[in-house]
């Protein structure tokens, strides 16, 4: 299994950087390398993750860093992170493109 980043998750990793930045850029790029390197195990152990509950397919799937859901699905060979969000708001499934085909 490959582990691949969206553009939508970049995205959110730039945005989740700027945020921590205005206070500390050393502490953004280290909570950013933390986060980038988290999803490492899912190319042993792509199931580790629980399913998404607002989205209920089992290849949807999330695993945690402190405050933050990292969302991935299952493809294939592959494993795409779908998007990268805080946990105190509220996610809307709707709002991620999951077709990563």
């Amino acid at each position: 299994m490959t582990v691949r980043w969206t553009q939508t998750a970049k995205y959110d990793l730039q945005s989740i950087w700027d945020y921590i930045a205005r206070d500390s850029v050393y502490y953004a790029d280290k909570f950013i390398d933390e986060l980038l390197s988290k999803p490492d195990i899912l190319e042993s152990f792509p199931r580790i993750g629980r399913a998404i509950p607002e989205i209920g397919d089992p290849d949807s799937r999330e695993i945690t860093h402190g405050s933050y859901r990292i969302m991935y699905v299952i493809r294939d060979e592959n494993i795409y992170i779908t998007q990268v969000t805080h946990m105190a708001r509220n996610f809307n499934p709707d709002d991620t493109n999951w077709d990563v085909d």
